[in-house]
């Protein structure tokens, strides 16, 4: 790969030399940057949804799609690079990163690594489910997924590609503000436990941390890190979203730079990761879908809205150039079993880990962004029953006393329902630093672990960034005083009272790695959990119609005329979307009649637009197609239209369609 660089800086040369610009006397920008974005959309209909562990929250259309929004960034220096990725997820699982490093590693050898391959995920709790290897993760699901697992693990492999093939001397710069009104403490009787607490004095995290990135004189994207859960929808919610943070990125781009996801590739790319957010709420009144508004779309608009417009003050606000080298630090650490040195402990004696157990408070969800599974081994039937036996066992008496205060109930860690061995990476880019957290980190504990690693480092504590949900999930990181507590959060802290400690410790390691540039052990190599394969979710056996109807036939026209604000509605004879899942596709347009000619105005991808599936009878299916004219939409006519496949029951071919309705116009 050195040869690649090395020519692009011949190239650059060659062209100031021709230019009369002597290459001597050229500043070369310190980087090679590029961006990438592509659809990582799973089953829209009859796939369990990720995050809130709801048995019957399963998909049943798209509000807007889900995307994965890399960035690739190369010290000219040294030849070192990172890839960073943003995926519109609830969380990374090893089954994501696995698949997607054999993917690129097909591609570009061994350019893209574990250690310098970041994978991170915003916490949408609106998306399928099924792709992890671990069977806690996949239980509400009813199993894994093959068909969510390809699309996440293709759609971030093509947006990596895209950032890859879109490398260009560039320059980064570094913003940062502060957002009060977008998050609330969820936890706060546990969050005044903290010693420490004063650092926030409104229980929350305010920072918004934005990295500019250009190339040449040319803005191409941004990342802004804020602490909130990504949780405005709520459980009773079945439409595929990227809810707040996902509206934030997609405002940003669409609505303020003009971006149109199906023409433009890859134009300006906004992500919106997360940072420290365990404890971090954006349901303001403490209720799941409240707050700021007693509506959950409204309330996803306005929560992604603030986190846009304070994004981009910071970003256009002083920045300090970002100047360093790339490097990172990555290794496995069995974080069940970790002996934790005494200065990180809050008794000042040397402390342990233990193995993985979920507690009861677990099982109750947060309150606030929505419960989980009430009566979760209570009338358990077939074939649900058969998910939960591997679990349905009892918890040794020395991991309850280390798990102490916990109730314990599963012991997940032991059947490896859940993983102990988990990997922890830092990233540095110039002077930032990026700690990537396999889990949900409070904001207390966000700040000790950023502290130890500040320290090891010699750097200002605001040079570090917690990175949460990335490169595997392995749920909540409290504090000690926090786990003593048992909320949702400390029930959900699978290794005990001394997590946060063990992560200061081992965190620490890797950043001593990175200041005296020696190489670390990599760790124990992560096994393959049992049961990885099962799948209870029946698949598409065939689509049926009514004799008298076709495959894209309307069902339901819309009206003759609508004023802008109004929603215009179609229905559609259809097929099962998991036919087709139409990745950087879609099942919708809404057209405008230009001088004669059909022109797309907007997708799936669009928040005016609606997908809505509906089985009637055993096989038939309708499509529900609906638009919310915009305020800015301009008069004339248009049309919805449709696009579906359908499985003949006979030989099993899938075939393509499309419908169209009558035009209408808009006055």
């Amino acid at each position: 790969m050195r040869s690649t660089v090395t020519s692009v800086l011949a190239g650059l040369a060659g062209v100031l030399v021709l230019s009369g610009l002597p290459a001597a006397q050229a500043a070369p920008e310190p980087y090679l940057v590029g961006r990438g974005i592509s659809d990582v959309t799973g089953p829209a209909a009859e796939n369990g949804m990720m995050g809130y562990s709801k048995f019957d929250q399963k998909t049943t259309g798209i509000h807007q799609r889900q995307r994965s929004r890399a960035y690739v960034v190369v010290d000219r220096s040294s030849d070192k690079r990172v890839a960073y990725v943003n995926a519109d997820l609830a969380m990374i699982f090893r089954a994501v990163q696995e698949d997607v490093l054999a993917k690129l590693q097909a591609r570009y050898g061994t350019l893209y690594t574990r250690e310098n391959l970041l994978l991170s995920a915003t916490h949408t709790h609106a998306g399928p489910g099924g792709y992890s290897h671990n069977l806690a993760y996949n239980l509400s699901i009813l199993g894994m997924q093959p068909q969510t697992l390809t699309a996440i693990t293709d759609g971030i492999v093509e947006s990596v590609v895209e950032a890859h093939e879109d490398l260009k001397p560039g320059s980064l710069s570094l913003g940062r503000g502060e957002l009060t009104d977008a998050s609330v403490n969820r936890s706060r009787v546990a969050f005044e436990r903290n010693p420490d607490k004063g650092h926030f004095p409104n229980a929350i995290d305010p920072a918004m941390t934005v990295l500019r990135l250009r190339q040449g004189t040319t803005d191409v994207g941004a990342i802004s890190w804020f602490a909130t859960h990504n949780t405005s929808m709520t459980n009773a919610n079945t439409l595929i979203s990227p809810d707040n943070k996902g509206y934030a990125s997609y405002q940003w781009e669409h609505d303020d730079a003009g971006v149109r996801y199906l023409d433009d590739r890859p134009g300006f790319v906004a992500a919106f990761p997360n940072t420290n957010a365990g404890d971090m709420s954006p349901n303001l009144n403490l209720r799941p879908g409240s707050g700021p508004t007693e509506d959950e779309v409204e309330n996803t608009r306005i929560i992604g809205e603030r986190q846009n417009r304070a994004a981009q003050r910071v970003y256009r606000g002083p920045q300090t150039p970002v100047t360093g080298s790339v490097d990172y630090r990555m290794r496995f650490v069995d974080m069940g079993a970790v002996t934790v040195e005494g200065r990180y402990t809050t008794d000042g004696r040397a402390g342990r880990t233990c193995s993985g157990v979920v507690g009861a408070s677990t099982f109750a969800g947060s309150i606030e962004d929505g419960p989980a599974i009430p009566g979760f081994t209570e009338g358990m039937q077939s074939p649900i029953k058969t998910l939960l036996e591997p679990l349905n066992i009892e918890v040794p008496q020395w991991l309850k006393d280390c798990q102490y205060p916990k109730a314990s109930l599963v012991p997940t860690g032991l059947v490896q329902a859940t993983p102990d061995v988990l990997p922890l990476q830092i990233v540095k880019i110039g002077q930032l630093h990026l700690v990537a957290v396999p889990g949900e980190v409070t904001i207390v504990a966000g700040l000790r672990i950023r502290r130890s690693v500040a320290a090891e480092l010699g750097v200002p504590l605001e040079h570090v960034l917690i990175q949460g949900y990335a490169n595997d999930y392995s749920q909540y990181v409290t504090t000690p005083e926090e786990y003593d507590l048992q909320q949702y959060e400390g029930g959900s802290t699978l290794f005990g009272r001394n997590t946060t400690p063990a992560y200061q410790q081992e965190f620490g390691k890797l950043a001593a790695s990175l200041r005296t540039g020696t190489a670390l052990p990599p760790g124990p190599t992560p096994g393959k959990p049992p049961f990885t394969d099962l799948n209870l979710q029946t698949g598409v056996v065939f689509d049926d119609k009514a004799p008298w109807h076709t495959f894209g036939q309307v069902l339901t026209e819309p009206e003759a005329s609508y004023t802008r604000g109004q929603t215009a509605t179609a229905v559609f004879v259809t097929g099962h979307p998991k036919n087709n899942l139409r990745r950087n596709g879609t099942y919708l347009e809404v057209q405008r009649l230009v001088d004669g000619t059909w022109t797309r105005v907007a997708d799936d991808g669009d928040w005016s637009t609606r997908y809505r599936w509906q089985r009637q009878g055993i096989a038939n299916s309708e499509a529900t197609v609906t638009w919310t004219i915009p305020t800015g939409a301009p008069p004339g006519t248009y049309r919805l239209v449709h696009h579906g496949d359908w499985k003949s029951g006979w030989t099993g071919a899938i075939t393509p369609f499309t419908g169209a309705t009558r035009p209408f116009t808009v006055t």
